[in-house]
């Protein structure tokens, strides 16, 4: 059993028309066609979504994404229309909401690594492969990988597991052409985002991407980048100065929140019952990491 422990209800604002709740997004539809997509301060951990929101969460998300995408923009186009709040919209949807192109959206979720850990080291030592993808002998929880790699994934729905998958099977699903656009896309941007990351003290451990194919050009199909885009919701950023291969590493995310509710809360993570809330000091930890990874990365203070 998972999922939300309360779901919220979306808000109604008139001329927007709802279409899906997800683990952090609510997204609607405005009468243009466009996609309007708002990003709350929910937080998910162990396919749950907690009771317990982390405050301006959902704006460092929107700002720290719309700042990739800039820095993205000459490799590959993205989704944004514009950051313009609609009419009649609440204000607290500033800043945290996004215009974007409808897409057809690829079903897989863009996964690149550049580091051993999380589900890759789990089958890493098994198997010595990643995604069925051979690796060297000797490598370690935290170990750099000798170059990126594409391991891509099942997209799946609130409260279920995304479940790694072989290149082979994603060309199956997809067609080998988009699947050779998605490897190739999902590398140069992480490539990209890894070395940018690097100046600023961080490293990009890995992250996951969403892409969809915008239909209305003419001529075929171009593939763009989509939703959010190199988050500490979508990514594992973890600082170089502690950076200590054969250990779990310090990082810029919602650690603190697995910590405490695998640890002190008293929550079998195993059982069906949901999470409990979190405590204070958690949410303003688990806020401070977020805001601090913004900071970092973007050379702005938060405000």
């Amino acid at each position: 059993m998972s999922g939300f422990v309360e779901k919220p209800e979306p808000v109604q604002v008139p001329g927007l028309v709802h279409l899906h709740t997800g683990k952090v997004r609510e997204l609607y539809r405005n009468e243009a066609g466009d996609l309007v997509m708002v990003a709350s301060d929910r937080l998910s951990a162990y396919d749950w979504v907690l009771p317990t929101p982390i405050p301006d969460k959902g704006k460092v998300l929107t700002q720290l994404s719309l700042w990739w995408f800039d820095q993205l923009k000459d490799l590959i186009p993205n989704h944004v229309i514009s950051t313009e709040l609609p009419a009649g919209a609440p204000a607290d949807w500033a800043g945290r909401t996004t215009i974007c192109k409808r897409l057809d959206m690829v079903p897989v979720e863009a996964v690149a690594r550049g580091y051993l850990t999380g589900s890759g080291l789990a089958e890493y030592d098994v198997s010595r492969t990643v995604c069925g993808l051979a690796l060297p002998e000797g490598l370690s929880d935290g170990s750099e990988l000798p170059a990126p790699i594409f391991t891509p994934a099942t997209k799946a729905e609130v409260g279920e597991h995304d479940e790694n998958v072989s290149y082979e099977e994603v060309a199956r699903q997809v067609g080998a052409d988009t699947a050779a656009q998605l490897r190739q896309s999902t590398l140069a941007v992480y490539s990209r985002a890894r070395d940018i990351a690097r100046e600023r003290g961080i490293i990009l451990a890995d992250t996951k991407f969403e892409f969809g194919f915008d239909t209305s050009v003419e001529g075929e199909p171009v593939l763009v980048l989509a939703d959010e885009v190199l988050t500490p919701d979508s990514s594992r950023f973890w600082p170089a100065d502690q950076w200590q291969p054969g250990r779990a590493q310090p990082s810029y995310d919602k650690q603190f929140v697995r910590d405490w509710l695998t640890g002190s809360s008293g929550w079998d993570r195993t059982s069906e019952e949901p999470p409990p809330g979190l405590p204070d000091d958690v949410v303003e930890a688990t806020r401070a990491k977020y805001i601090e990874a913004y900071e970092l990365l973007t050379g702005t203070p938060w405000s």
